[in-house]
């Protein structure tokens, strides 16, 4: 069993860049992956993305590529005829100032810093960083999805104990499903001579009634539904495979029997029973909602 919240980090460094990626994850319902990055890096995003989908079944993944410059490899071109354009420019210019009685001066930086004149090239591709890229994604999602394994096992522990101890009221419950029905069949039957009071009536017929009538108001069939369903979630527990959702919807179930029991009671034991089964529901509910 993994969470959905989990931490990877990872850096390659050389002497001309640093390159850090980072993960972040958190529950989500379905899988959904947000990438940020320098242009330079933008088009592994692609392949980063389908990497991690191989990884990961759900949760929000804020994904950080970072990258620091050591050394610049980079290469500068002029451009002669825009360069050429601003000296004869400059020449007109001055020509015009020393008609006006001005002596200006025209210095090599003037040209030099007007736009178009220098051009910087960066010599680095995509593929100067292919390799650290990759060597980081790995070393990053392994460090997540041994970070998720060690949530998911503290989780795993307090979902056994909730359910352990649902599991206990449930034989609390079914310790007095036989007493329930008792008295649900007395209640019955003396309701029943209440209303017919001295008027003959066929005792079998009315027996008949009420086994019916049993039917409806007895626990039996919610208790081993529910029985069922506690199996079905430690056995899941046990699952290598994402079953957060699995265990949602067992949930739901678990909390419609729990309910139906609660609902037919006339005990106190038995409500009291329920009661504490559906606190324990509630808190593996909150749980789950973090589990892959």
């Amino acid at each position: 069993m993994n969470s959905m919240t989990g931490y990877g980090y990872s850096e390659y460094s050389n002497s001309d860049y640093i390159l850090t990626l980072e993960i972040k994850s958190y529950n989500n319902r379905y899988l959904d992956i947000s990438f940020s990055c320098p242009s330079v890096l933008s088009p592994f995003e692609i392949e980063v993305t389908e990497r991690i989908k191989k990884a990961v079944n759900r949760g929000h993944l804020d994904v950080s590529l970072h990258l620091k410059t050591i050394k610049q490899d980079c290469k500068i071109n002029v451009d002669t005829e825009v360069a050429s354009s601003y000296i004869d420019a400059a020449i007109q210019v001055r020509d015009i100032c020393v008609k006006k009685g001005l002596s200006p001066e025209v210095k090599l930086s003037d040209i030099l810093e007007r736009e178009g004149v220098l051009t910087q090239v960066r010599m680095e591709t995509e593929d100067t960083y292919k390799d650290a890229v990759f060597g980081c994604l790995d070393s990053a999602l392994n460090s997540l999805i041994a970070s998720r394994a060690r949530e998911g096992q503290a989780t795993k522990d307090n979902l056994k104990n909730l359910i352990d101890g649902i599991s206990k009221s449930l034989n609390t419950v079914e310790s007095h499903a036989s007493e329930l029905e008792n008295l649900i069949k007395t209640n019955l039957t003396a309701r029943i001579e209440e209303m017919l009071g001295d008027s003959e009536y066929d005792k079998n017929r009315i027996l008949t009634e009420v086994a019916v009538m049993l039917m409806r108001y007895t626990i039996n069939e919610e208790v081993v539904r529910l029985k069922t369903h506690i199996k079905e979630f430690n056995k899941l527990l046990e699952s290598s495979e994402a079953v957060g959702k699995k265990l949602d919807f067992l949930c739901q179930e678990m909390n419609r029997e729990i309910n139906t029991i609660g609902s037919k009671s006339q005990i106190v034991e038995i409500n009291l029973s329920v009661v504490e089964m559906k606190d324990s529901l509630e808190n593996i509910r909150e749980q789950i909602r973090n589990v892959e």
